[in-house]
């Protein structure tokens, strides 16, 4: 077995986050803007069974809020990765802010329907989707890199103090004070969070000579990388397997509350209030749970927590048994999430790091809105237990089908940029533009060594592709045994300069390990080839 596969992270001992004052003044501003998020989901289901007590309905608004971050999350990436990541964030908050308002002044006029309901929802998961790479590609550069695992925990703890706040307290508003009243503190909540980001002042970046990259070229990218990042892989797999069923308790919980236990906003509110705080408790066992068991069982742990959830929400119609499944809920929904977090975090450099977390939350998102329908049909064709238990059983099921991908895979590995591949040398200028581009590298190689030099140049093959290039091969000199030209192709010659920037510490080792098996005092050859260029008459 792969010894990478089985290692486990070792635990940070870096400084808390909060020593951070950057990290601190964003946190309590995300956290407060979570508040009326939750206050907004919990308004938008409430309303929405009002107005239509249709399981499909019901479900469609868990979908409009996550159908956008799965369409548009991959564009956002690109876009956190090209352009000035704070002014993005401000300006979608601002916009948001002017959403919600308009929500709020509508259901306080008495002029919502479901469809407008569903249309302002669908626009608010629409600004969600814009800034959700950015927020979390933002969380490095607030903190040093030792506390960067204990920063991605504690963003999660927030957002489930603000779910043990917000479902309670809009449940309480709603029925004291009326539906509008948590869309408009939803709209507040996001001026708080514009104000926190016109205070912070992020260090500027080095500068690059080169060329920033073109939205469509670094979705590729994006995309490129994380189909040749096993680390990332893994994570993804495991993460459908998760989501899809979990998104059941999501989904049908307001239909839960107001036709099987029979209760009203209030119940409702306490519920998710329960997850909330569940999840807060669980953050403070998690610590020792991942240290004792790994990441991949902790996961396997929460799945099997959301299953009985499930389990008794479905067959004890009781509230105080509902309650009691839902802290169960939050602690699973936490152990899951942040561990899929920090795997998905630890297999990314920083220059693909918005674009493969923007795929993370299309996964996330796009499971969950899948789930949200699936379910949301299931429960109206047999019933809302019936559609519960299936989810739990195929969420056990999914363990053993998905136990062979394993989670946090890079973080054992050095991903910062080595910077150790020499500049080509040219002969005349080169245009940023030219290409495509074919570097060949020569090695020689023992007989005795061929297979073990062929297996590292497949890991190194791996590298080429997740760096940029779109084909890559090694081939065998049919004269000289001993003889190997490795090639690959990169599609213009500043995204083979981008390569030389993109390289790690890690790919360093293993090139280097590679070239353990090449033979003679001089090291492998390596030339650059450029496509003709046609443009030029003369």
């Amino acid at each position: 077995m792969n010894q990478a596969a089985t290692a486990r992270p070792q635990d940070e001992k870096g400084p808390s986050p909060f020593a951070s004052r950057n990290f601190t003044v964003l946190w309590v501003a995300t956290v407060l803007s979570n508040v009326g998020t939750w206050m907004h989901d919990v308004g938008a289901g409430w309303l929405m069974t009002s107005m239509s007590p249709s399981p499909m309905m019901v479900a469609m608004v868990q979908t409009a809020t996550s159908l956008p971050v799965f369409l548009l999350s991959l564009p956002a990436g690109a876009l956190a990765d090209i352009v000035d990541r704070r002014r993005l964030l401000l300006l979608v908050q601002v916009g948001l802010c002017a959403v919600a308002a308009a929500l709020a002044w509508l259901v306080w006029a008495g002029l919502a329907t479901p469809v407008a309901l569903l249309l302002f929802t669908l626009a608010m998961g629409t600004g969600t989707a814009l800034i959700a790479p950015a927020w979390q590609a933002i969380v490095p550069s607030l903190v040093p890199r030792a506390s960067l695992q204990q920063a991605i925990a504690i963003n999660s703890v927030g957002v489930n103090i603000s779910r043990a706040i917000g479902p309670a307290l809009a449940g309480f508003l709603i029925t004291a004070v009326g539906l509008a009243v948590p869309f408009a503190v939803n709209a507040i909540s996001f001026l708080i969070v514009a104000v926190a980001l016109l205070w912070w002042k992020p260090a500027t970046d080095r500068g690059n000579s080169l060329p920033p990259e073109q939205l469509w070229g670094a979705m590729a990218a994006g995309l490129r990388y994380a189909r040749n990042s096993s680390a990332l892989k893994a994570t993804l797999v495991r993460a459908v397997a998760f989501f899809v069923f979990a998104s059941a308790f999501w989904a049908l919980l307001p239909l839960v509350v107001r036709t099987v236990l029979r209760g009203g906003a209030e119940l409702y509110g306490i519920m998710l209030g329960s997850v909330g705080l569940g999840a807060v408790l669980g953050a403070f066992l998690l610590p020792r749970i991942r240290k004792a068991c790994g990441a991949d069982r902790l996961v396997m742990l929460g799945t099997c927590g959301i299953a009985v959830t499930l389990a008794v929400v479905a067959l004890v119609p009781v509230p105080a048994a509902a309650i009691a499944a839902s802290l169960l809920a939050g602690a699973s929904w936490i152990a899951v999430l942040s561990s899929l977090n920090v795997s998905a975090q630890t297999a990314l450099p920083d220059w693909v790091r918005a674009r493969g977390l923007s795929i993370f939350v299309t996964v996330f998102f796009g499971s969950m809105s899948a789930g949200s329908l699936l379910w949301g049909q299931a429960a109206s064709l047999f019933g809302i237990p019936q559609a519960l238990l299936a989810a739990a059983i195929c969420a056990l099921l999914a363990i053993p089908l998905t136990w062979r991908w394993k989670l946090q895979l890079g973080a054992q590995l050095d991903l910062a940029p080595s910077m150790h591949w020499p500049a080509p040398v040219l002969s005349t200028g080169v245009r940023h533009d030219r290409g495509p581009v074919m570097v060949t590298v020569e090695y020689r190689v023992d007989a005795a060594s061929r297979e073990a030099f062929l297996d590292a140049m497949d890991k190194v093959g791996e590298q080429r592709r997740r760096d940029g290039a779109y084909a890559w091969g090694i081939f065998e000199h049919t004269g000289e045994p001993a003889h190997y030209i490795e090639y690959f192709l990169v599609a213009s010659w500043v995204e083979h300069l981008r390569q030389h920037d993109r390289v790690t510490v890690s790919d360093q080792d293993q090139q280097v390990s590679v070239r353990h098996f090449h033979q003679g005092d001089a090291p492998p050859v390596v030339r650059h080839y450029l496509a003709p260029d046609r443009a030029r008459k003369e």
